[in-house]
């Protein structure tokens, strides 16, 4: 990935019951009862950490993100205050800031677009309190017919050098990855995979769901490059052509298989070398 990518909290926000799934399920795994402190790393526009904020009344919740579009609107969902919203560099910013160790660190959907991801880990970790709990989803879906054709248009397009860049992503773990990291941290360790199977426009009232969809995440990085329309247009019709190949409308919908990672760890040990 070459710099991070704009985000639309409005565009993002569409499919949000399909997007606030993973993390409900992710959150459930996390067996903590009275935790003080609660950060969401990663924390987009602010409707997950909210369901955080509702499961632990009594904990201090703080959300993190590097796009100020999402704190700006993660802000004005938050009308009671309850969440200490902060920008910040995921990769530069310091949980020590917050003056107390956390007893959870949940990461959702993040860590796809922060390269060596993998090194945070470790530091993340080791911030957390005796007991505390970490739990992330990345997706896992890199394959899936929605990013093998965005990178096949994107190869066919006269801008394919920068385009083919720009969509050059960090590489996510299995979940094994994630179970030995963890376990190597002095975490006990849950880690497993999903593949969900969505029903996007059962009511027909989107002619292409999936490109709308990824237009909120995976096509950002080709959207901010191609300013132009003509250029977008260039990209944005094959694509949506295959796109309408690839998943057909049928009777319940357009079916929208999506693969997500899952590690849920608790921190019961000293890490090993």
């Amino acid at each position: 990935m070459r710099g991070s990518p704009s985000w639309d909290p409005s565009a993002y926000g569409r499919f949000a019951d399909e997007r606030s799934r993973p993390f409900v399920d992710l959150v459930a795994q996390v067996r903590a009862e009275d935790p003080r402190l609660v950060v969401d790393i990663g924390c987009g526009h602010g409707p997950s950490t909210l369901l955080l904020a509702q499961r632990w009344p009594e904990a201090r919740v703080v959300g993190v993100d590097s796009a100020e579009s999402m704190i700006e609107a993660a802000r004005r969902l938050d009308t009671e205050e309850r969440v200490e919203w902060v920008l910040g560099d995921l990769n530069e910013w310091d949980l020590a800031s917050l003056g107390q160790a956390p007893d959870v660190i949940v990461t959702n959907s993040t860590l796809q677009w922060v390269p060596r991801h993998l090194d945070l880990v470790d530091p993340w970790v080791a911030a957390l309190a005796d007991g505390g709990w970490f739990a992330l989803q990345v997706p896992g879906n890199f394959d899936a017919p929605s990013h093998a054709l965005m990178r096949e248009t994107a190869a066919a397009h006269p801008r394919a050098g920068e385009l083919t860049a720009a969509l050059d992503m960090p590489s996510v773990g299995e979940p094994a990855t994630y179970l030995r990291l963890l376990d190597r941290l002095g975490c006990t360790v849950d880690a497993w995979e999903t593949t969900y199977l969505h029903q996007l426009d059962p009511d027909a009232q989107d002619e292409n769901p999936v490109l709308t969809w990824v237009t909120a995440t995976a096509l950002r990085p080709v959207l901010d490059l191609l300013e132009e329309d003509e250029e977008r247009a260039a990209f944005l019709e094959p694509y949506a052509a295959a796109l309408l190949e690839a998943y057909p409308r049928g009777s319940s919908g357009v079916l929208f298989p999506f693969r997500r990672v899952f590690a849920v760890a608790q921190k019961t040990g000293e890490p090993r070398s």
